[in-house]
């Protein structure tokens, strides 16, 4: 007997549901895939422990646009400028990486794993490799087809703390996330453009900025000159270490807060927390219970990476991070 049409209208909506992303989701299809993807990474991590600080800030400009969805991962194509183009993704590594996860993934279970679970993990394994910890992953995410420069906007260096929280809340994070993984800052590398204006020109008015401390304003003088530094030059930019309040630039901690509440951050958007009521509050909880830090960093990570998340028959596994299946322009 033929089912009744409300019966098969049912059935074709449950096919097209999104479906909740779960815990041990490969545990079925390729049992090994978040071993695999720790080893990859493993490896690379002891030649360049900086990398743990590009791969969380690529799964955060991923989440950020279109929802974890790998589409930061997707190449420019012919008829397509995709976001990695974008001025505030030029600066984004860590792609190689991912590709050498998705080869290893790809020899042991084809097809399966897509890239947005690859990135993921990358920023799960990072986290705790530079000291936080390796917290359940939920994952079944699928890999978006649409990747455009145009969509590339994000919370920015320059940002005020209420756009920041502004940006956030579009995304439905909360402010005590947006403080939370800035925590991410205590870790990595900085390109002195993000931030020179407050050395030498604050606000447009030739002075530096008057909340900075006065001996982080002299040292970082030394590393980053006062020119301005073009796209198309980048690679040219100095770097100094994000977190100016530690001794263990590579560790994930909760020494940031420190360096934002003795007026000794690098980003102005990240000393605004030392400003406002609730984040100096939160800040100065963090400092003194560094383990509660690193429990709240591990949820607001889990909670970011579901934001906009594609599962069940949505989007596609991609063979290659780098384009779709079909290789099309990868736009609308």
């Amino acid at each position: 007997m033929a089912a009744p049409p409300l019966i098969l209208l049912s059935l074709a909506l449950l096919l097209h549901t999104a479906l909740p992303l779960e815990v041990h989701f490969y545990r079925s299809s390729c049992p090994r895939a978040e071993v695999i993807a720790k080893r990859v990474l493993e490896e690379r991590f002891r030649k360049e422990p900086s990398i743990a600080a590009a791969l969380l800030r690529l799964f955060f400009h991923d989440c950020f646009i279109r929802g974890c969805d790998g589409s930061v991962l997707l190449d420019s194509t012919d008829d397509n400028i995709a976001e990695k183009e974008a001025p505030p993704n030029l600066t984004l590594r860590g792609f190689d990486v991912i590709d050498d996860i998705k080869a290893a993934l790809e020899n042991e279970c084809r097809g399966t794993v897509s890239c947005a679970d690859v990135l993921a993990m990358a920023a799960r394994d990072a986290s705790a490799l530079s000291g936080g910890a390796a917290y359940p992953l939920p994952m079944g995410r699928r890999d978006g087809l649409v990747s455009l420069m145009s969509e590339a906007h994000l919370p920015g260096p320059s940002f005020t703390i209420f756009q920041a929280i502004d940006a956030f809340r579009g995304i439905n994070l909360t402010v005590v996330d947006l403080i939370t993984l800035l925590g991410a800052h205590s870790v990595g590398l900085c390109h002195c453009g993000f931030f020179v204006d407050r050395l030498y020109n604050f606000k447009g008015t030739s002075m530096p900025d008057p909340s900075m401390d006065p001996g982080l304003l002299a040292t970082l003088k030394q590393k980053c000159p006062n020119v301005v530094v073009t796209v198309q030059n980048i690679s040219k930019d100095p770097t100094v270490f994000m977190n100016q309040a530690s001794a263990t630039p590579f560790k994930l901690d909760s020494s940031f807060f420190r360096g934002v509440l003795g007026k000794k951050a690098v980003l102005n958007l990240d000393q605004q927390l030392a400003f406002a009521d609730l984040s100096s509050a939160l800040a100065a909880k963090y400092l003194s219970r560094p383990k509660v830090f690193i429990r709240k960093f591990s949820k607001s990570m889990v909670k970011l990476g579901n934001v906009g998340v594609l599962t069940g028959n949505q989007g596609e596994i991609r063979l290659n991070c780098r384009r779709t299946n079909n290789n099309t322009s990868s736009s609308d």
